[in-house]
């Protein structure tokens, strides 16, 4: 399959498509409540269940799941969900799953990365995602991409016995590209 042979640069990461043997990593992850305080899941995820939904993925053909790479090392995950080509739109999620790796500028890296995909390369027009309204960090990270807010889900997770707003950021082609144009 070709897909499989998609690898995207950064300046500081390497971005690649997910494989099963990246799955251990992640289950070690999304078990950790320091890096699942920020995502919209409350349980730790098994082997078991993790292999059953990269099996699903693979069939899916509205996702493209990437590992975040550092020198080599495996870090955290980007994915384009819910790729729409009809109205060329798309979801985006990140997690840096190593904390040693937070607030480095890897995740904005690795946006850049994904978002220069999605509208060069897919042809989208709007890549959008919600970010939980305290995850502060995250939402620099989308600043710094060019992402606007678009709204707020109010009390839209219940998580750690209290609801939490959701905020709405997307970003358009147009405003991608006019931000490449400003930064050269």
């Amino acid at each position: 399959m070709i897909e499989d042979h998609r690898i995207l640069r950064g300046s500081k990461v390497v971005l690649r498509p997910l494989a099963s043997g990246d799955l251990r990593r992640c289950v070690k992850w999304f078990s950790d409540p320091q890096v699942t305080q920020f995502l919209g899941r409350n349980t730790p995820v098994t082997l078991a269940e993790e292999e059953r939904w990269f099996r699903d993925y693979l069939r899916r053909g509205d996702e493209q799941i990437f590992a975040i790479e550092v020198d080599g090392r495996h870090v955290g995950n980007l994915g384009l969900h819910k790729v729409d080509r009809v109205h060329r739109k798309a979801d985006l999620g990140i997690v840096i799953g190593e904390p040693t790796y937070w607030s480095r500028g890897y995740g904005t890296d690795a946006l850049q990365a994904a978002l220069a995909y999605g509208f060069d390369l897919l042809g989208l027009n709007k890549v959008s995602l919600d970010v939980l309204e305290d995850n502060v960090r995250a939402q620099r990270s989308y600043d710094k991409c060019g992402f606007v807010r678009e709204g707020l889900h109010r009390e839209d997770v219940f998580k750690d016995g209290r609801f939490l707003n959701v905020v709405r950021m997307s970003i358009l082609s147009r405003e991608f590209r006019d931000r490449q144009g400003s930064a050269a």
